[in-house]
């Protein structure tokens, strides 16, 4: 079918007007293409509780995210948890009023280029969710194929009291996993249940 702007343009899921470059904390979850379970297991121990394990895949996903904090000046990377089949993490954009500054002279971002704006959560998740897929179908032999869905969830942070909520949802997301929406096995279910 030959691109049409009307049928074809996606609706954005961004707060409209919001600068997602502004300083501040954003929750973000990144689920894998088609919800595959790429990046590990979920163990139940002898006391009942859980445990995510890591695969060679999982483990990569928590390398990049903790090394996008050293490669990217604007971010500080909070709690974060990799799940079979997707990931939740907190990030905190900082320093936003030095980045366009070269010397004395400040220089004006370029706002009519495409492409999600330099030093936002768009643009730190699509360089991270790059850096997983390059590394990731190194690894698992498999160039040019899907390892993320298109998009991602984004809650913007408004206050200590909702960081510390969103801290503990990550904490506990791998004890929760049987009623995780993410959990596909919780899909099968609803479906048969049809």
């Amino acid at each position: 079918m030959k691109y049409n702007r009307e049928i074809h343009r996606r609706r954005s899921i961004r707060l409209r007007g919001y600068d997602y470059a502004k300083d501040g904390f954003y929750f973000i979850t990144l689920c894998t293409h088609e919800r595959v379970m790429l990046f590990g297991d979920i163990l139940r121990e002898n006391d009942g509780s859980r445990r995510m394990v890591c695969n060679e895949l999982g483990e990569m996903v928590a390398d990049e995210w903790v090394r996008s904090s050293s490669l990217r000046r604007e971010i500080w990377i909070d709690e974060f948890v990799v799940m079979p089949n997707h990931f939740h993490g907190i990030v905190c954009i900082r320093g936003r009023g030095d980045r366009y500054c070269r010397g004395d002279r400040p220089v004006a971002p370029t706002l009519d280029r495409p492409g999600p704006r330099p030093g936002s959560v768009s643009s730190f998740i699509a360089g991270f969710k790059s850096a997983v897929t390059l590394r990731g179908n190194r690894m698992r032999q498999s160039p040019g194929t899907p390892l993320w869905q298109r998009n991602f969830y984004e809650h913007i942070i408004r206050n200590k009291g909702e960081l510390e909520q969103t801290r503990e949802y990550i904490k506990n997301n791998v004890f929760n996993w049987d009623a995780d929406e993410n959990n596909l096995a919780n899909l099968n279910l609803s479906l048969n249940q049809v």
